[in-house]
């Protein structure tokens, strides 16, 4: 009795296995792309074409790329998406009175390779060697600086001229500190990996509120272009902060024309790109704040050897980090982890 129940179940399951493996979106199609290549330009007209695996009589295939609807002119789709990074195809395939999608994924990359940038140095200033540098910003002439390490974190304004420290709060020691920004009379400061962020007021240094993080992993950089707050997190994400909510509201990925990067560091906003420190390098990306494409790399070696080296120093305590824009000046001020100087700079082609 019992053999004859397990029979008719067996027959079932192995009918629903059968005609859900033959209806199975992956089993009867597939999107072809271009030599099957995983990675393509921005702007780049590719061709796609569907692999027809069972010779379903196939009514209309539309394509699209994050929500987006892509017309497809003699064969080819045009890659004219504005950000770039790991990209997913969707195809929806209507046939015989039914429909599937099906999905493929590429990467997106930027168009043209990073243009090659230097520095002049126009002057030197005095820099707390004691200052493990995770952020840096002007406002209105002063200097605002972010410092790390658990038990030696804080937030400092300082007269960049003398390297005075004007004013200071310390962190709670079970914090590390990362970068900060100022927007409407606030500073937001970073934390590494307590997922949380902390806001100032900008005149008296009182804390505000305290923000968690979303989706972003790590606290790195931060910086804002006037309405929004950009935080970089340790991955190839920059992610759009709301200044009100602190919610994320998206992200770019930096990329160049070869391949997704995952260094930035510190950050600072002018014009429309992102200036980033490279994470233990000795240079700056200038990445397009919408399209993420890194459009340049300014090389700043040689620049720590103009600064008196520590004897207690790691292999990654010597290494560029904090850079700040002076809107009048028209020049970068760029430091390193407990440098004991701090350099103006001009940016030139090389």
């Amino acid at each position: 009795m019992t053999s004859l129940k397990f029979f008719p179940l067996c027959l079932f399951l192995m009918l629903f296995m059968a005609c859900g493996g033959e209806k199975s979106p992956a089993s009867l199609f597939e999107i072809q792309l271009d030599g099957n290549s995983k990675n393509f330009q921005q702007n780049q007209r590719v061709t796609v074409a569907i692999n027809n695996k069972k010779n379903k009589t196939i009514d209309k295939v539309s394509y699209s790329i994050d929500g987006k609807e892509l017309p497809l002119n003699d064969g080819k789709i045009a890659l004219t998406m504005p950000h770039l990074g790991d990209k997913t195809l969707k195809a929806v395939i209507s046939y015989e009175e039914t429909s599937v999608e099906i999905t493929k994924n590429f990467k997106l990359l930027a168009a043209k390779s990073p243009e090659i940038y230097t520095y002049e140095i126009i002057a030197e200033y005095p820099h707390d060697n004691k200052a493990y540098t995770q952020g840096l910003e002007f406002h209105n002439d002063t200097l605002y600086e972010s410092t790390g390490k658990k038990g030696r974190s804080s937030l400092r304004k300082v007269d960049f001229k003398t390297g005075e420290v004007l004013q200071q709060v310390d962190l709670d020691q079970t914090y590390f500190g990362e970068g900060i920004t100022i927007l409407n009379d606030k500073i937001y400061m970073l934390t590494w990996r307590s997922g949380v962020g902390f806001i100032y007021d900008l005149k008296t240094f009182d804390k505000l509120d305290n923000f968690q993080f979303g989706q972003s992993k790590e606290g790195w950089g931060l910086t804002n272009d006037g309405k929004k707050l950009y935080k970089s997190d340790g991955t190839e994400k920059i992610w759009f902060l709301n200044p009100q909510t602190l919610a994320e509201e998206g992200h770019i990925e930096t990329v160049t024309n070869k391949s997704i990067n995952d260094s930035a560091n510190e950050l600072e906003y002018v014009d429309g790109k992102i200036y980033a420190n490279v994470y233990q390098k000795p240079s700056v990306m200038i990445i397009d704040a919408t399209s993420g494409a890194i459009e340049g790399v300014i090389n700043f070696g040689g620049l720590s050897s103009k600064v008196s080296h520590h004897s207690t120093w790691s292999d990654t305590d010597n290494v560029l980090n904090g850079i700040a824009y002076h809107p009048e000046r028209e020049t970068f001020f760029v430091t390193g982890k407990e440098w004991d100087k701090m350099f103006e700079v001009k940016i030139q082609k090389k």
